[in-house]
């Protein structure tokens, strides 16, 4: 789809959008086709402001000198760090008398509102249609605007919506599309939320008589072979008879059913819902997290005068999933022990953008190192994760919402008129997706007593469980709880929740599975927090074969939630934010991969015992590089899988020990002390039933005295929303990266892209993540690129005034 752009004499912008049409194939005979559903992307071409603007939704208003940007964006990524002021110190209980602030879950960004305006000419075709304006999200609440009309909006901004512009839209004319978005105070999320236009917004056009209702299709399957199709259709004309023709195509894009029902409207209601009649598939392809099969359901509606007037297509995979208390969770009938992360949506230097490229990054990222699951803590992400989880093979458990609060729910409104609308949105949305496994409707109730009815959740829960199944009754519904119990005193007993729901998810208290287990033979176990310091010991001490697995909370670094300044966020994950891997990575891959020979050294530079949520989450902090001081006495551990490893220094074995594997606290970690250091090499030598099966060398490097640029993506599109993530590195004269430089990188792009990001893994760096300069840490930094609709050569420079040979990235978007 190309968006052109022509100048109004006004000095306003005037935008003529092509649009796309979902193409279906009409195979039955029909009297004629009316025009069927398109939807036009408008993420192109917005006028921003920061801040709010009075009569900001007015069409007069002169926005000639806004900002133009594209979306995604994230407004609150582009602010300065607000440092806390000294009268914000922790109190002197904090031994590390960190600093903290109103702003430290937020990223210690500033609150406040932006405006987007589009304007916006429809095309002639789309006279006589019913016209929609659909929304991805408005970070954190938002109002939409049509014309100076209020037009809708979102109170709770991680949820789609859509509204109705029909009459609102003029042909032939300037349309002023308005949006405010508002992050909200800064207790009304507890990390960063990011604002704005975050995710994509659409335009959707169908027949204004007869069309499919909005997220249409209910896919269900039976014995992994069988496959029956849900559809809601809309007449609000005469229509009482309405044929549907179904086409499904396998994996590989061959056709394996072709048919056509009748939906009839017997009712005075005008939406009607009906299941059609149970496909058979032939040869089925099972959907699973090494082969994600994925097939394609194409539904085309049709009037009584047998004109086609809409079509739409969604994705399934044919699998399985069965949850109990005697084996946990399987997956086609085949045991599958969930191991994954549990992370809040944003993107690192992208801040809350949802880009589906980034998104991807980091799945592939997690699939490498042995995750197979990932928790959407504590609110839906984008449709885009979840797709791409369909694509890869990824078992997601779509979470709703955090703690069932206005204060935790947007603070517009009540959560009591909330949850009525987005349960649905959000069911509808993701049920027809293999990768979805479960339902989580909150998180961590037992800290909050001021949730509806007093009762910690139990009669909400109630409440919203029917509306789930209502349109869904094919998957299990919890809700995540720290405490597992009501309070933090009363420790004997779960919470009456955790008595109640499909499944039983606790955050951090594994140590309770075999206790409640016993006496609620009925349970089964999800450890839906892991922490990161307790990695390990909380996998290797469950039954391994009777829970469902577990989701290590913060494996990547993130924007907020920081435990004291100077640090923008969340620092003890094993990937830093800028997605390298921390030494402790290796640990995890050591047991995630368990058939993959794992050995790394881990050289401890400082002790790790930040509490939070009354959990011990410090990490000792690591690195893996052998530029040490002369003389200087060092601790270490090498992650191992292996029977035993050797530590050898410069060619001189300094012993060989045993893998612990008997202790859960130790098992996969070899500890070192007092080592010498000297200058050369360290080598980690592991060994299985006496052979050699990996090895792990860190050597003393010398002066950086070049940089090198690393692009990642060898199929970058120019579609105006693909990304480039280029990893800038310093190396010696040998080539070996330096991980102990940290000199300013300036960046410089030609060509059809432009830079929106920029990062490396300190988290404690008051640099910003947009512009186009960024400190080296670990010797590495990334910038991030946008292609724009236009194919081309894009080079990226980078240089340093301390490091001589600059780097150079030639690339090309398709």
């Amino acid at each position: 789809m190309e968006t052109k752009q022509t100048k109004r004499k006004a000095g306003r912008w005037m935008w003529m959008t092509s649009l796309s049409l979902i193409i279906c194939h009409l195979s039955f005979s029909t009297t004629g086709a009316l025009a069927q559903r398109t939807v036009q992307n408008l993420d192109f071409g917005w006028r921003f402001h920061a801040g709010d603007v009075a009569e900001g939704f007015s069409p007069q208003l002169d926005d000639s000198g806004w900002r133009t940007v594209d979306v995604p964006h994230d407004f609150q990524i582009e602010q300065p760090w607000v440092a806390p002021a000294a009268d914000e110190k922790a109190d002197n209980n904090d031994p590390a008398a960190n600093i903290k602030s109103r702003l430290s879950s937020r990223a210690f960004k500033e609150m406040g509102k932006g405006w987007y305006r589009l304007h916006l000419t429809p095309a002639d075709s789309l006279r006589g249609r019913r016209l929609l304006l659909d929304f991805g999200g408005i970070m954190y609440t938002g109002d939409v605007y049509v014309n100076g009309q209020l037009a809708g909006g979102t109170d709770y901004g991680y949820v789609g919506f859509e509204i109705d512009v029909t009459d609102r839209l003029k042909f032939g004319q300037d349309n002023v599309v308005a949006v405010m978005a508002d992050t909200r105070d800064p207790g009304n999320s507890r990390w960063y939320t990011g604002g704005g236009l975050y995710r994509d917004v659409k335009l959707v056009a169908t027949d204004k008589d007869v069309f499919f209702a909005r997220h249409p299709l209910y896919i269900t399957t039976r014995d992994n072979r069988y496959v029956t199709v849900a559809v809601e259709v809309t007449s609000r004309g005469r229509d009482k008879k309405m044929p549907v023709a179904l086409r499904i195509t396998g994996p590989d894009g061959k056709l394996v059913y072709e048919g056509r029902h009748t939906v009839n409207r017997s009712t005075p209601t005008r939406t009607v819902e009906q299941q059609l009649p149970e496909v058979e598939i032939a040869d089925p392809q099972l959907w699973d997290t090494e082969h994600p099969n994925l097939y394609t359901v194409e539904a085309t509606l049709y009037n009584e005068k047998g004109q086609s007037v809409d079509c739409v297509k969604e994705h399934f995979g044919l699998r399985t999933v069965e949850i109990g208390p005697a084996f946990g969770l399987k997956l086609n009938g085949k045991k599958v022990l969930l191991q994954g992360y549990a992370n809040h949506h944003s993107l690192g230097a992208l801040g809350a953008a949802a880009y589906p490229r980034a998104i991807e990054k980091r799945i592939l990222l997690m699939k490498q190192w042995g995750m197979n699951h990932i928790r959407t803590s504590h609110n839906p992400y984008s449709r885009a994760f979840i797709e791409l989880c369909d694509k890869h093979g990824i078992l997601v458990v779509d979470e709703l919402y955090d703690k069932w609060t206005r204060q935790h729910t947007g603070g517009r409104v009540g959560f009591e008129a909330l949850w009525q609308k987005d349960v649905p949105e959000w069911v509808k949305r993701d049920r027809n997706s293999p990768s979805v496994i479960a339902w989580s409707l909150g998180n961590e109730l037992q800290q909050d007593p001021n949730m509806p009815y007093n009762d910690f959740g139990v009669t909400m829960y109630r409440l919203m469980r029917p509306l789930v199944a209502r349109y869904d009754s094919t998957r299990l519904v919890t809700v995540a709880m720290h405490p597992r119990y009501r309070n933090w005193q009363t420790d004997s007993l779960p919470c009456e929740l955790a008595k109640i729901t499909d499944f039983q998810a606790y955050n951090y208290r594994y140590m309770y599975f075999p206790g409640d287990g016993r006496r609620f033979p009925w349970m089964t176990f999800y450890q839906s927090e892991a922490s990161i310091s307790a990695m390990g010991q909380n996998f290797f001490e469950m039954d391994l074969d009777k829970v469902m697995g577990l989701a290590y909370w913060g494996a990547i670094d993130y924007l907020g939630e920081s435990q004291g300044w100077p640090a923008k966020g969340w620092a003890q994950g094993v990937f830093d934010i800028s997605l390298e891997p921390k030494p402790k990575a290796y640990y995890m891959r050591s047991f995630f991969r368990p058939d993959e020979p794992v050995v790394h050294i881990g050289v401890i530079e400082r002790k790790g015992d930040q509490m939070w949520n009354g959990i011990q989450t410090g990490n000792d902090g690591m690195s893996d590089h052998w530029n040490r001081v002369d003389g200087q006495r060092l601790s270490l551990v090498t992650y191992t899988n292996a029977d035993e490893v050797e530590l050898v220094l410069n060619g001189k074995s300094l012993g060989r020990k045993q893998n612990p594997t008997a202790d859960p606290k130790q098992r996969n970690q070899i500890r070192w002390n007092d080592i010498a250091y000297e200058k050369g090499w360290l080598e980690a030598i592991a060994r299985q039933n006496g052979k050699v099966t990996a090895r792990h060398r860190i050597e003393t490097t010398g002066e950086a005295v070049a940089l090198t640029a690393e692009p990642d993506n060898s199929q970058w599109q120019a579609d105006g929303m693909d990304l480039q993530h280029v990893r800038v590195v310093a190396v010696d004269s040998r080539g070996r990266r330096v991980q102990t430089t940290d000199q300013e990188v300036d960046f410089a792009v030609e060509g059809p892209a432009r830079i929106v990001g920029v990062i490396n893994g300190d988290i404690n760096s008051d640099e910003m993540t947009v512009g186009s300069k960024r400190r080296l840490y670990n010797g590495s930094c990334t910038v991030i690129l946008r292609s724009t609709h236009q194919p081309g050569q894009v080079t990226l420079t980078a240089t340093s005034k301390d490091i001589r040979k600059k780097a150079k990235a030639v690339m090309q978007t398709k």
